[in-house]
């Protein structure tokens, strides 16, 4: 089995004809995934002819042939526009010497911080655990993305890392001259404290370890041009969330919890410490709103109606969605296997992209 390495050393010598470089530098072979003897990985296609699209597609296809591989597949996404204004700065620079990392694969710590960055901040917070506020992360940052945006993911829920699972992660991050690079999965660049501990390990550590190792999680990674970072925080209101809050002065909020009275008015004291430390919410998210019948479509409220709706009233705030109970049916046999991402175009993907446009309505 070819491993990631391996795979892009394969890919390296194809480039784009434009600026010259290879598309493993640019960044443009992305979401490589190895399972037995089957590769995935995505494509992001400057190309807007279509035989051309195909001429590269088959490119990559034999060169990973070559190398061994037979059961390739390869997913063709269009640049964004931003996309195709940074790589043809990159390939411009006067004398070479503007390193393309410097454009696609590193935001300086202090200048992802800066209030002027340009990148919107949200934080996704609940009062109790147990709600599904990492679903709602992990979906909400794969729905950012589908429409187009260039989202960052950090798992700051340091006790209960669950994103990589989550999102069927099974590679670590890799460094490069120093600079953590984060894994990309459905198009969203995530880092978590579950990449660096151990066989599952607890972590015990004190309130100002936690805020060290989340203030690296800034400064030590190479996150690219980011629109939009999502921080998975730890239930309720502790020394994560203090830390959030003080870093990031300029982030937004979204609340998660349950239909049921008690986990509403939890969550309300989530939301009562961002408007004290003067951070916007942008909305409150209903998760397990209700269980829907497949066969009949009848919906029941297992856990009671309105929490949601009052919570929002609380907070003076909207209601951005209501997500239903339920799990994505995906098979654990499929290259792009994650238990918690729902996949586009099924009923619950199509609700968070609806949550994702009213954000952005609300950010841009």
């Amino acid at each position: 089995m070819l491993s990631r390495e391996q795979i892009q050393e394969l890919l390296l010598p194809i480039a784009d004809p434009e600026t010259g470089k290879s598309l493993i530098e640019l960044q443009l072979i992305r979401d490589i995934l190895t399972k037995e003897d089957h590769i995935s990985l995505s494509l992001v296609c400057l190309e807007t002819d279509e035989a051309k699209r195909m001429e590269l597609e088959q490119e990559v296809r034999e060169r990973l042939r070559e190398g061994g591989a037979e059961n390739v597949h390869i997913r063709l996404r269009d640049a964004t526009d931003h996309e195709r204004s940074l790589l043809r700065r990159s390939g411009t620079a006067e004398g070479g010497e503007e390193k393309l990392k410097g454009h696609t694969a590193g935001l300086e710590g202090h200048e992802l911080l800066r209030e002027d960055s340009g990148i919107h901040f949200i934080a996704i917070a609940s009062g109790k655990g147990g709600v599904g506020k990492s679903t709602v992360t992990v979906n909400l940052a794969a729905a950012l993305a589908r429409k187009g945006k260039k989202v960052g993911l950090i798992d700051a829920d340091i006790y209960g890392f669950s994103v990589p699972d989550m999102m069927g992660i099974e590679e670590g991050p890799v460094v490069e001259e120093g600079t953590i690079i984060p894994v990309e999965r459905f198009g969203v660049k995530v880092i978590s404290m579950g990449f660096f501990i151990r066989e599952n390990n607890p972590v015990i550590w004190r309130g100002p370890m936690l805020g060290k190792m989340l203030r690296q999680f800034f400064s030590d990674v190479g996150w690219g041009e980011l629109d939009y970072m999502l921080l998975d925080l730890p239930p309720g209101t502790g020394d994560v969330a203090l830390d959030v809050h003080q870093m990031l002065p300029q982030s937004k909020e979204v609340i998660v919890t349950t239909p049921h009275a008690t986990a509403a008015f939890v969550a309300a004291r989530a939301g009562s410490m961002a408007l004290q430390t003067d951070h916007e919410i942008l909305g409150v998210v209903e998760n397990m709103a209700y269980y829907q019948c497949s066969a009949c479509g009848q919906k029941d409220y297992i856990f009671g109606r309105g929490g949601g709706a009052r919570l929002a009233e609380t907070l003076h705030t909207d209601l951005l969605g209501q997500i239903p109970l339920g799990a994505p049916e995906n098979h654990v046999s499929e290259l792009d296997f994650s238990p918690s991402v729902y996949k586009a175009g099924t009923d619950t993907a199509r609700l968070f992209d609806d949550i994702a446009e009213r954000i952005i309505i609300k950010c841009e």
